[in-house]
């Protein structure tokens, strides 16, 4: 008969985690900081983690590169819990945007032009950036002076809601124009 071994994993950090807590300590001595944020002293790690086995709570290494280790007696998990609320918020505040893309022709109709601007003004109005490209084929290269007057007229249709970010310039055979929210 084999015996299967059990092991419980309470108040472990995860492998991607860094933090050393309770035996994963290899100081010898730690400088200790009590739940209450007081100072207690540099003590060896095995009183440090008697300490924090009387209060209950973990011995967590918070400075591992201070000479000695910094280490504060508190419930990891709590800690952790924190932690991850605190990284959440910062997600919450941070703002991101798209780069969506408008292809036109330089012989491309009035009422086509009408629904990309429409197009582009719905993208803008969502906070993201626009692209608009005047792609040229064969010939066409020699209209380049009615792909900027296109471009030009575009800006001028949303310069209420948007400002050019990137003025037209030509990238081989399409000339491009970034537009953004003001």
């Amino acid at each position: 008969m084999k015996s299967i071994a059990i092991s419980k994993r309470i108040n472990r950090p995860n492998k991607f985690d860094k933090t050393n807590i309770n035996n994963d300590i290899r100081a010898r001595e730690v400088r200790v900081i009590d739940p209450d944020g007081n100072q207690v002293g540099i003590i060896p790690t095995y009183k440090a983690l008697a300490t924090a086995g009387d209060f209950g709570l973990d011995l967590v290494e918070i400075s591992p590169n201070a000479n000695p280790p910094v280490c504060k007696i508190m419930d990891y998990g709590r800690y952790k819990y924190e932690q991850t609320k605190k990284k959440q918020e910062a997600k919450k505040k941070q703002s991101t945007f798209q780069v969506k893309e408008i292809k036109i022709r330089p012989k491309t109709g009035e009422h086509d032009l009408k629904i990309k601007i429409n197009h582009i003004k719905k993208f803008i109005g969502k906070k993201d950036k626009v692209k608009v490209t005047v792609v040229f084929r064969g010939r066409e290269i020699a209209l380049s002076e009615l792909g900027r007057n296109l471009l030009k007229k575009i800006a001028e249709e949303i310069d209420d809601i948007a400002i050019v970010e990137q003025y037209p310039k030509f990238e081989g055979r399409t000339m491009m124009m970034i537009l953004s929210s003001k």
